[in-house]
């Protein structure tokens, strides 16, 4: 092969490779376009922007229900029941009858009661004119008012022993199953209990408070830290995690710490006129510990927990999610006090924990904590006394 040959054919095949490199470039600059243009748009995430201002402190306590009044129906004569009057697990009133226990003794008792009445008094309106006139004496007269009063006082027995044949109801409200059966003998030595009535309309929640707990307070009050709660209201929170629908009214505390638990007994009473609330249920009372200024609060839900403690996870101003170490400093309804950490502006993420990873970019729009409300389940709610983001004073 002669060199001008040689030259044209190295000079041929470093074109072709020239072109093959740029239809290599033409087609991944094309794919890259295409890329670009179906690439999602950053996921939306709802966010809270952090404030301050006045917010109320709250502490979860553990609690009770215990029934508004508490009867139980029991026997005051002996006797036979005969009938019982009412349905188990019925609202009865006050007054009503329940049972009927056998009274021929007691009628036969009473009537033989009142001949006796009769005759005495018969005796001693006849003795009255025979003392004025010297006919009697004054002991005879004495002795047949004696007799009189005997009488009368066994005759108001008797009437009492066959009233209490007729067992009414001692109070208002729901009565449970009956403890005897129509034949059973009862009295017999003894108060014999029949069954037992709960009023239940309104309802007593019995809970209690660390006596530490207590101090605190009354330092933290002491020091300006936190202001009283001018309101005695409380919520209750329900076995499965709902925000009982009415709030409640603190009734009292207890003056003296129980030496064996070291905490301090308290009481709500809270309206109940669906009797969704039965005595002897567990639950929670939502109680108010004062009232802190400048605090910061995000809801709970937001508020994660890792290796290294708590945090949250922030979007910037370029929409890039980071993570953010919290501390929290106690609880205000459902959110969580913000000690250390958060400053006024940031956006903290809510909803859409899922998509926002670390580095990523989000679309942040306003948290509104009514618009899940029939989505989500009970539990994550937020409480309607209490405003996610607090305003600014």
């Amino acid at each position: 092969m002669s060199t001008r040959t040689y030259i044209i054919t190295s000079i041929t095949i470093l074109a072709a490779m020239l072109a093959l490199a740029a239809c290599g470039q033409k087609e991944g600059g094309g794919a890259s376009a295409a890329a670009g243009a179906t690439a999602p748009p950053p996921a939306e995430v709802d966010v809270v922007t952090i404030s301050t201002g006045s917010v109320m402190l709250t502490q979860d306590l553990p609690g009770r229900l215990e029934a508004y009044r508490s009867a139980q129906v029991r026997a005051r004569v002996e006797g036979i029941i005969e009938k019982r009057l009412f349905i188990e697990g019925s609202d009865v009133k006050q007054g009503n009858m329940l049972f009927q226990i056998d009274p021929r003794n007691y009628q036969t008792t009473f009537d033989s009661a009142k001949a006796d009445v009769a005759v005495a008094r018969q005796t001693v309106e006849r003795y009255k004119p025979l003392l004025a006139a010297k006919a009697v004496s004054q002991q005879d007269y004495d002795l047949a008012e004696a007799k009189l009063k005997q009488s009368e006082a066994a005759l108001s027995r008797a009437q009492l022993d066959l009233d209490n044949t007729h067992v009414p109801a001692p109070i208002s409200g729901r009565i449970g199953r009956t403890q005897v059966t129509e034949g059973a003998l009862v009295g017999h030595g003894e108060a014999t209990l029949l069954a037992t009535i709960e009023q239940v309309d309104p309802i007593y929640v019995n809970f209690t408070q660390p006596g530490a707990e207590v101090l605190r307070l009354k330092q933290a009050f002491k020091s300006g830290k936190l202001k009283r709660a001018e309101s005695a209201k409380v919520e209750l929170l329900l076995e499965d995690g709902r925000v009982y629908s009415h709030s409640g009214q603190l009734l009292f505390t207890n003056l003296a710490v129980d030496p064996g638990t070291g905490s301090v007994l308290l009481r709500a009473k809270f309206p109940n006129s669906e009797q969704e609330l039965l005595p002897g249920m567990f639950a929670s009372i939502r109680f108010p510990e004062g009232i802190a200024d400048n605090s910061v609060r995000v809801p709970q839900r937001a508020v994660q927990a890792g290796p290294q403690g708590q945090y949250v996870m922030t979007v910037d101003a370029e929409g890039k999610v980071a993570p953010r170490p919290v501390k929290t400093g106690g609880m205000a309804g459902g959110d969580f006090l913000i000690s250390d950490g958060l400053k006024v502006g940031d956006q903290v993420i809510v909803n859409g924990l899922q998509k926002a990873r670390p580095g990523t970019t989000v679309k942040p729009v306003p948290w509104n904590p009514l618009a899940g409300l029939s989505a989500n389940a009970p539990a994550s709610a937020p409480s309607p006394n209490a405003p996610v983001t607090p305003e600014k004073k």
